[in-house]
C-alpha cells in the first residue's frame, strides 16, 4: 500500500507530574510501539516529558535539568526507530522559558517549536511560567549534544517526497482566529500536528473536537491532535487524555477520553486527496503565507502496512448514519424543488410535462415536480405525467406508474409508442424483428418527442429524470432520455436516488403514495426496452448489463472528486466491497466504468439544466469540463499493469 497514504498517530501516555524519568519511559515504549504498528508520524501531549500541571516547579533548575536528560535517554532509547515523533518539554533559552515541541528521528533533534500563543485566563497561567515563541532570539540551540533549530518559523519537509511537509502547533495556538497552521498550510504543511493540554468542561469537548475538524477542512490538511490525560494534576482541573485524527474537514479516528491506560490511536492519511483539493481550489492559494518559514528536510519512514486503517465507505454518497441521511436527503429534495420552482416561476410556465415509467428516476422526479407545485401554489393537475407503453413495458411498472400518478393528483396521460415505432421502422428500413440499439433507442427518442411535443401543445416544461450515474456511464439515448427542458435528477447518483424515494416515502406522502413508492423500491432497475420474458417479468436489467450502480458510483467519486489514480480507485474499491465482490469482479467492472466514462462524454457536453446538489456533478457548464475525444488510454493501461 502506498497510494499517497501516510500512517499518523496520537498517544496519551499515562504520566507523572514532574517524574520525567518516569515519563520519559513511558514515551520511549510508546514510540516503540508505534513503530511496530506501521506509524509514521506520532505526536505527544504538551509538556509530556514533565507533565503539564507541574506549577511553579517549571521555575526549578533540577526539573529542567530533568527535562533535558530524559529527553538525551529518549534519544538513546528510540534511535532504531525511524518514525518521526513530537514530544513536550519546557526550554530555557534567551532569558525566557519557552513550552516546546521536541520533533525527533532515529535519535535525532530535527527540530524545536516554542508554543506562539500563551494563556493566561481562566484555569490558564502559563504566562506566570512561559515566554511567547515569538519572543525568542536564537533561532538555533544546543540541545542533547546537537545543534538544531528553533523558532516558530520552522516546517519539515522529506526530502525525496516534498508533497510530504508538515507544521506543529500547540494547544492555544489553536483556538486563536488565526492559528499558526494556517500560515503552515499556505506555505507547504499537509499535515498539522497539535500538542496539547486541553482540559475538560462542561461543553469544551464538543467545541474542541469541531475546532480540529474545521481546522483540517479550511487548512485542507491532516490534523493530528493530542491531549494530556489523566495522570495530569487533578488539584484544580482534570484532563481526559483527547485525542483526534482529521482529514480536510472529515474525523478519522477519536480516543475514548478519560481513561486511566497508555492510548495510541492511528490513521492513514491520504496526501494524494488533500493535494487534489488543494490544487482544484484555486482560493486556496489566492493570498500565500506572510510568514515566511524555513523547511527543515528530513527522510520520512517508509513502510507497507499489512492493514488499512482507515474505513473506505462503500456508498460514498450515501450517509451511513440514518440521522444524518435523512437530513442529507431533505436538503437534496429541497434543492431539486427550489431549482424547478425558479425555473418554473421565470418562465411564468404552469404546466409541467413527465414521462413516467414507474422505474426509480421518473419517481423522483414526478416527486420533486409535485412538491415544487405545491410551493408555487399551482395545481397538481398542471403535472402531465405521460407513461408511453412500449415493447419492454411489463404490468408491473405500468401499473406502478399509473397508481403513482394518481396517488399525486397529478394528470394521467396514457400514450402507446408502439405502432408510432413500427411506422418507424418501417420507414427507416430496420427489422422489428432485430432487437438492436436501433430498435431500443427508437423507442426512446419516440418517448422525448412525445414529451416535446405536449409540452408544446399544453404551455408546459419537460422534466428530465436521468440521474448522474446514468450520464457518468452514458447510459442514455443521445436525444431521447438524455433531453429535457429541466433535469432535476441530473446530480444525483443511482445509489442515492432509492434513498431518496425511500425518505420522501416516510415523510412526505399519504399512506396509498407509500404503498406504490414501496412497489417501485423493490423493482428491478431496467429501461424496458426490449420485449418481456416468457412470463411477462422485465428481461433488461441494467446492472446484469453494465455493472452494479453501487460498483459505478463508488469509482465515480474517488475518479472524479479526488482525481485518484485506477490502481488507487481499485484498491480502495477492494478494501470498501471485500466481503461482497472479488478482486476479479471488481477490476472488470472498473475497465466498463473508464471506457464508458471516456467514450460517453459526448453526451455530457450538451446536458440540459438542472441543480447541482452534492460535490460532484458532471455539467459542461459548471465542475466538469473534458473533451469528448479524450483517450482513456492511460487509466486503462494502468489497470492492465495491475496484474
Amino acid at each position: 500500500m502506498d497510494f499517497g497514504f501516510v500512517r499518523v498517530g496520537a498517544a496519551a501516555p499515562m504520566l507523572k507530574v514532574a517524574d520525567c524519568e518516569y515519563n520519559a519511559e513511558k514515551i520511549v515504549q510508546t514510540i516503540l510501539e508505534a513503530q511496530s504498528r506501521d506509524i509514521q508520524f506520532v505526536v505527544f501531549p504538551e509538556l509530556s516529558i514533565t507533565a503539564y500541571t507541574c506549577g511553579d516547579l517549571f521555575h526549578q533548575q533540577a526539573l529542567l535539568n530533568s527535562a533535558v536528560g530524559a529527553l538525551d535517554h529518549i534519544l538513546h532509547e528510540t534511535g532504531k526507530a525511524d518514525l518521526v515523533a513530537m514530544v513536550g518539554m519546557p526550554l530555557y533559552l534567551d532569558n525566557q522559558l519557552f513550552n516546546c515541541a521536541v520533533v525527533i528521528q532515529s535519535g535525532r533533534i530535527l527540530g524545536v517549536v516554542p508554543k506562539t500563543y500563551i494563556p493566561g485566563y481562566s484555569e490558564f497561567y502559563e504566562e506566570r511560567w512561559f515566554a511567547s515563541g515569538v519572543k525568542s532570539i536564537s533561532d538555533e540551540i544546543v540541545l542533547c549534544g546537537q545543534r538544531v533549530p528553533f523558532g516558530t518559523d520552522l516546517l519539515f519537509e522529506d526530502v525525496e517526497d516534498r508533497r510530504m511537509c508538515f507544521g506543529v502547533e500547540i494547544c492555544e495556538d489553536l483556538w486563536v482566529p488565526v492559528p499558526p497552521s494556517a500560515y503552515q498550510s499556505l506555505s507547504g504543511a499537509v499535515l498539522l500536528f497539535n500538542l496539547s493540554a486541553s482540559n475538560e468542561v462542561i461543553g469544551k469537548y464538543e467545541y474542541r473536537i469541531e475546532l480540529v475538524r474545521q481546522q483540517s477542512g479550511k487548512c485542507v490538511a491532516g490534523y493530528i491532535y493530542t491531549s494530556a490525560g489523566v495522570g495530569e494534576s487533578t488539584t484544580d482541573v482534570v484532563f481526559g487524555g483527547h485525542m483526534a485524527v482529521a482529514e480536510n474537514g472529515a474525523l478519522l479516528a477519536e480516543s475514548e477520553r478519560f481513561q486511566d491506560h497508555d492510548q495510541l490511536i492511528c490513521a492513514d492519511i491520504d496526501l494524494e486527496r488533500l493535494a487534489n483539493d488543494r490544487a482544484k481550489n484555486t482560493c486556496f492559494m489566492e493570498f500565500p503565507s506572510p510568514k515566511r518559514f524555513r523547511k527543515i528536510g528530513f527522510c520520512s519512514r517508509k513502510v507497507t502496512p499489512g492493514t488499512f486503517k482507515r474505513f473506505v465507505d462503500p456508498h460514498p454518497f450515501v450517509p451511513s448514519d440514518p440521522n444524518a441521511r435523512d437530513k442529507r436527503c431533505g436538503e437534496i429534495f429541497a434543492i431539486q424543488t427550489a431549482g424547478l420552482g425558479k425555473r418554473l416561476k421565470h418562465t411564468g410556465l404552469r404546466h409541467a410535462v413527465i414521462g413516467v415509467s414507474g422505474g426509480l428516476d421518473s419517481t423522483l422526479a414526478l416527486l420533486v415536480t409535485v412538491k415544487a407545485f405545491d410551493g408555487l401554489g399551482l395545481p397538481r393537475s398542471g403535472i402531465n405525467a405521460v407513461t408511453m407503453p412500449g415493447f419492454g413495458t411489463t404490468g408491473a411498472t405500468y401499473e406502478n406508474a399509473v397508481q403513482l400518478t394518481k396517488s399525486v393528483g397529478a394528470t394521467l396521460r396514457e400514450i402507446d409508442i408502439k405502432n408510432a415505432c413500427l411506422q418507424h421502422f418501417e420507414d427507416i428500413g430496420h427489422d422489428r424483428d432485430m432487437h438492436d440499439v436501433t430498435y431500443e433507442n427508437v423507442q426512446a427518442r419516440e418517448r422525448t418527442q412525445v414529451l416535446m411535443d405536449i409540452a408544446n401543445k399544453v404551455g408546459g416544461l419537460v422534466i428530465g429524470t436521468g440521474d448522474l450515474s446514468e450520464l457518468a456511464l452514458g447510459w442514455c439515448t443521445y436525444n431521447g432520455d438524455h433531453m429535457s427542458m429541466y433535469a432535476v435528477n441530473c446530480s444525483i447518483p443511482k445509489t442515492l436516488v432509492r434513498f431518496l424515494i425511500q425518505w420522501i416515502a416516510d415523510n412526505m406522502v399519504d399512506k396509498t403514495s407509500k404503498r406504490v413508492l414501496h412497489r417501485i423500491l423493490d423493482t428491478p432497475i431496467s429501461p424496458e426496452l426490449l420485449p418481456p420474458d416468457e412470463c411477462g417479468q422485465i428481461n433488461q436489467k441494467t446492472e446484469d448489463i453494465i455493472g452494479p450502480y453501487e460498483l459505478h458510483d463508488f469509482f465515480l467519486y474517488h475518479a472524479v472528486r479526488y482525481g485518484a489514480s485506477p490502481k488507487k480507485v481499485l484498491f480502495l474499491a477492494d478494501q470498501a466491497f471485500k466481503h461482497k465482490y472479488d478482486h476479479t469482479v471488481i477490476k472488470g467492472w472498473l475497465k466498463v466504468f473508464y471506457k464508458r466514462f471516456f467514450s460517453q462524454q459526448f453526451k455530457r457536453s450538451c446536458l440540459p439544466d438542472g441543480p447541482k446538489v452534492g460535490t460532484i456533478s458532471l455539467s459542461p457548464r459548471g465542475d466538469w469540463r473534458m473533451p469528448s475525444d479524450a483517450q482513456a488510454h492511460i487509466w486503462l493501461k494502468e489497470l492492465e499493469e495491475d496484474g
